[in-house]
C-alpha cells in the first residue's frame, strides 16, 4: 500500500472592505472562471509570496486602494475543493485602515465595483466565497467547502 501523497496547497487571498456598514464587491467578466457573479477583491498568492503581500498587491492593482500589511486582520480561512478536484486556501483579510477611493483598474475582468449591505448580498455570488464571508462576518474563523465529508457541498 502507497501513502498518500502530501498536498501541493494553493492559496488565494480576499479583502473585506467595509464602508459606512457597506462591503465592496466586483462583478466579474472575461476571467474564465465565475463570470458574471459578484466576488470580494481577491487574487492567488505567487510562490514565494506572503499571503498578506498578496492582499496588498491585489487592493492596489484591483480596486486602486492602498493597505498595509500591519493592517490586515485575517478574519476567515476557507479549505475548498473546487469542481475540478483542486484544493486551496482562501485567506480572507479585513484592513482595518485603508485609503482612497476603490476604482475599478481592471475594467477588461470586472464590469463593475458596487456596494452591498452585509445582510443583502447579491444572489449572483461565487457560491465559496458568499459561504466564507458570511461566516467571517458572524466571527467564524474557519470552513470547508466542497468536500464530500462535509455538508457544505
Amino acid at each position: 500500500m502507497t501513502s498518500p501523497r502530501p498536498a501541493r496547497m494553493h492559496a488565494n487571498v480576499h479583502l473585506v472592505l467595509e464602508r459606512n456598514g457597506q462591503l465592496l464587491l466586483l462583478l466579474r467578466q472575461n476571467t474564465g472562471y465565475a463570470d458574471g457573479l459578484y466576488a470580494l477583491v481577491a487574487g492567488y498568492v505567487d510562490e514565494g509570496q506572503s499571503s498578506t503581500a498578496a492582499a496588498v498587491i491585489e487592493a492596489r492593482e484591483e480596486a486602486g486602494i492602498t493597505v498595509n500589511t500591519n493592517d490586515l486582520d485575517l478574519v476567515h480561512v476557507t479549505h475548498l475543493r473546487d469542481d475540478g478536484g483542486e484544493t486551496r486556501y482562501g485567506l480572507f483579510f479585513r484592513p482595518r485602515i485603508w485609503m482612497g477611493e476603490p476604482i475599478n483598474l481592471e475594467p477588461q475582468y470586472c464590469a463593475g465595483l458596487h456596494w452591498f449591505a452585509p445582510d443583502d448580498l447579491p444572489k449572483t455570488m461565487i457560491p465559496y466565497v458568499r459561504h466564507a464571508l458570511t461566516l467571517a462576518l458572524s466571527g467564524v474563523p474557519y470552513s470547508e467547502w466542497g468536500f464530500s465529508s462535509t455538508a457544505d457541498d
